[in-house]
């Protein structure tokens, strides 16, 4: 699938063939995510040497092996972490980008997976350090990454912010293990926050907005706190910044993206997220969210209601089905 004239085509093109360390693999759903909007917008290019066709986040079957690849066999269900190429019946990988799909998750979930989940472990777990007791402020708490942030965050025994717009969404946030929701329309979310935390902040905030929130942040964070920036969707400027802010904090503000990463970081980011998190899933303790599933020849369909900010968890394509 191409971008045409800025709309998605399905176009013909030859099978790619696995490099040394590669596999290729029969997709069989793909993840939508906002970087695919941003990228049709031309706000978000690939990464130097990857493909141009959109899709961070795919499922499927092993078809082809590439020289040195001894992972996976043949037939074997995986879901694969991609720079790009998930809009398409066939992608090749790094054998270390796949995971293998937990028998009991369905091709359509798994490929919710890989770029939300890794997303919000490498921000919890890699950068922000997160301790059980902690509290954890998500902002857009009903995005793929941040159902998944609540998920994990859950499992440290952290404590959860959650905020959105949507009234709907915060009380799926709660049925999800938020601790706390907060209507992010309702007011300023900085003292409802100290309210909730006796005065002592949030240790760790994932922030999707950007600058508009930039101010509470500050006043929501606690002394020694981290905000870790994963979208500017609310615009990235600063009109005025004060150093003496951080300092009074000891704070620590960081950008992070995935997307751009080498293959070894991604390996490793992903072996160490296998380990933690394919028993919860097996056991049901972590769950992809998905909001709606679309034939990938309703792409266009599925990026207008990601557009919208109604979705709660994850939109999918469904590419190929066994005997179609």
């Amino acid at each position: 699938m191409k971008i045409l004239d800025n709309n998605l085509k399905i176009t013909q093109a030859p099978d790619p063939e696995p490099k040394g360390g590669e596999v290729l693999v029969r997709v069989h759903a793909a993840g939508v995510n906002h970087a695919d909007l941003l990228q049709r917008e031309g706000k978000y290019p690939p990464p130097p040497g990857a493909s141009k066709i959109l899709g961070l986040e795919a499922s499927g079957t092993i078809e082809k092996l590439g020289v040195g690849a001894s992972r996976f066999m043949q037939g074997d269900r995986v879901m694969c972490l991609l720079s790009g190429g998930g809009y398409a019946e066939k992608v090749t990988v790094p054998e270390a980008q796949c995971i293998p799909i937990p028998h009991n998750l369905s091709f359509e979930e798994a490929a919710s997976i890989p770029e939300t989940f890794l997303t919000a472990y490498q921000s919890l777990f890699l950068i922000g350090e997160i301790q059980p007791d902690q509290w954890v402020l998500i902002h857009a708490g009903g995005s793929g990454v941040g159902t998944a942030a609540i998920q994990l965050a859950r499992q440290m025994d952290a404590k959860t912010i959650a905020t959105s717009r949507s009234k709907e969404k915060l009380e799926k946030c709660l049925s999800l293990g938020a601790d706390v929701v907060i209507n992010a329309e309702s007011g300023s979310f900085a003292k409802k926050i100290l309210e909730a935390t006796d005065g002592h902040g949030a240790d760790l905030i994932l922030d999707f907005v950007g600058a508009p929130y930039f101010a509470e942040n500050m006043e929501s964070l606690s002394i020694g706190g981290c905000i870790i920036f994963l979208a500017t969707m609310g615009g990235g400027k600063l009109e005025a910044f004060d150093l003496r802010g951080l300092m009074k904090k000891w704070a620590t503000l960081t950008g992070s993206s995935l997307r751009n990463r080498s293959p070894i970081y991604k390996g490793k980011l992903i072996e160490e997220f296998s380990k933690f998190a394919l028993a919860h899933f097996e056991s049901g303790m972590l769950k992809p969210i998905i909001h709606a599933t679309f034939p990938w020849e309703k792409a266009e369909e599925a990026h207008r209601l990601l557009a919208q900010n109604q979705a709660f968890g994850k939109i999918v394509l469904s590419v190929y089905s066994v005997g179609a």
